[in-house]
């Protein structure tokens, strides 16, 4: 609400009746012919400055030529690092016999909020970008129908310089949020190193205080542009006060002057906003004779964070099971991802786009990979396999070949064989392991040979070829009779059995 603002005279009485003779608010108002909530707003901010009226009785009442200096100090102050200090001392080696620090903080502030001045000096350039959707939407009209359809307006404002973006847009839904936070970063020509949305669910999907949950497209994309989330709080109005003031302008300079007019489509509306904006951005503030514009591009367009070479690509997001070997499976692509082993059986979220694809778990990200598109196929990290499997991942088909051949052509063959008739290469490896640590135990030639007599009998196991060398079998001719070679399995009973 702005004040009346009322001449230092008159607010030193206010203080005086009130520090030395204790008059209520109302007696004060009606003596001295003004509202009583401006005497109320008056003693609070003398309160705030810590003075006595001791200390402020014999100030002259004339403050104009420090007043002149006032609006460069609500400038200044916005610069990261800039206290009241800082510029008193300034100010000080400019006038010695100036005003004390104490008294230059009481005008100072008696200034400041006797003015319609609403910049809030703790918004510093470049920290914060406040965000949300206005209360009331605007429309347009269906070119073939002629039926009004409502549209969104989405309102973004910097917290130093107050610059302010708006657009229209169809939805408050997560794509066309993300986009509209996009556009408005554009428009700056810069990212702030935080975003402070409303708690909306394209936003934020769990309202806490002290760990809200961020949804997960949208902390993808502030990730993308180098910034972070940090929701209103809730029951803080102070946190969404300088949006709610921006959108209240945004009815005023923008919906006010287009409320006549009718438009065939989201472009063309957005034409009108954008034309209107850029009118609002150049209006002066009333008390410091800057524009919005001219303010941000003096203190807050240098320290912006750059845009980054690339727009953020929009994720599609789904909601999967880990399987039992640890993976979840895009089916989009018919290709598998793991997690950690741990997450077997979890529900866990894809985020992906066409080059990237995030999983998390519980709100939080825990791997990302490049999206691979062959079908069937597998990306495995070591470190997501239970330790048993990583003896196995450390091992290729080639590996195996290798120890095999180095012990004998047979068994080089029957390894080949074993890997191409598993259909897991998990269950290979472990056949193949077992075949190869045999020589251990029985001497290479005797492998090679118990390996030939497999093969002949198409035995591809590691049990069969371990009761070939037990028995002793290895030697025997390979020209057996087809009673002996059915006898071999250990499962048939024979003949004899049925006497």
């Amino acid at each position: 609400m702005a004040r009346k603002r009322i001449n230092m005279k008159k607010i030193r009485e206010i203080i005086r009746f009130k520090k030395t003779n204790d008059m209520s608010d109302r007696k004060i108002a009606r003596a001295l012919n003004i509202s009583r909530p401006v005497v109320g707003q008056y003693i609070r901010d003398f309160n705030a400055t810590g003075l006595t009226y001791e200390e402020i009785k014999d100030m002259p009442d004339s403050h104009e030529e420090i007043s002149e200096l006032f609006p460069y100090l609500i400038t200044e102050l916005k610069r990261t690092g800039v206290t009241l200090m800082i510029l008193w001392k300034e100010y000080q080696k400019k006038h010695p016999d100036g005003y004390s620090y104490s008294q230059f903080c009481y005008h100072f502030q008696v200034w400041r909020n006797a003015s319609k001045v609403t910049m809030h000096i703790e918004h510093k350039a470049g920290d914060k970008m406040f965000v949300d959707y206005a209360g009331d939407r605007l429309a347009i009209v269906d070119r073939k129908t002629n039926k009004e359809k409502l549209v969104e307006v989405f309102v973004a404002i910097l917290g130093a310089s107050q610059l302010t973006y708006a657009e229209a847009s169809m939805s408050q839904k997560s794509e066309d949020w993300i986009r509209s936070n996009e556009r408005a970063f554009i428009y700056f020509g810069g990212v702030t190193q935080a975003i402070v949305p409303d708690n909306l669910k394209s936003g934020v999907t769990k309202i806490n205080r002290y760990e809200p949950g961020i949804n997960l497209m949208f902390d993808d994309f502030a990730e993308h542009y180098d910034t972070v989330i940090l929701p209103a709080r809730v029951g803080r109005p102070k946190d969404k006060a300088l949006v709610e003031n921006a959108v209240a302008l945004v009815y005023q300079r923008i919906y006010a002057p287009l409320r006549n007019r009718i438009f065939r489509s989201l472009v063309e509306l957005n034409e009108a906003i954008s034309d209107l904006l850029d009118q609002h951005n150049t209006i002066p503030f009333q008390r410091l004779k800057i524009s919005r514009r001219q303010l941000f591009e003096k203190i807050e367009e240098p320290i912006l964070k750059p845009l980054p070479r690339e727009r953020h690509a929009i994720k599609q997001s789904k909601e999967l099971t880990v399987q039992f070997n640890y993976h979840i499976e895009l089916r989009e692509d018919r290709h598998y991802y793991s997690v950690p082993w741990q997450l077997k059986g979890k529900r866990v979220r894809a985020v992906y786009d066409d080059r990237n694809v995030a999983i998390y778990y519980d709100n939080v990200r825990i791997i990302q990979y490049k999206r691979d598109r062959s079908p069937n196929g597998y990306t495995t990290l070591h470190i997501h396999m239970p330790s048993q499997h990583r003896f196995y991942a450390q091992w290729s088909p080639e590996r195996f070949t290798r120890w095999a051949q180095s012990i004998g052509d047979d068994v080089a063959e029957m390894i080949r064989i074993v890997l191409k008739s598993r259909k897991h290469p998990e269950q290979a490896f472990k056949t193949c392991m077992g075949i190869l640590n045999l020589v251990k135990k029985h001497e290479p030639d005797r492998l090679n040979k118990a390996c030939a007599r497999a093969l002949e009998f198409r035995f591809y196991s590691y049990k069969r070829i371990k009761s070939i060398l037990d028995k002793g079998l290895e030697e025997e001719p390979l020209t057996e009779s087809k009673e002996l070679k059915v006898s071999s399995h250990e499962n048939i009973r024979g003949s004899q059995y049925y006497r």
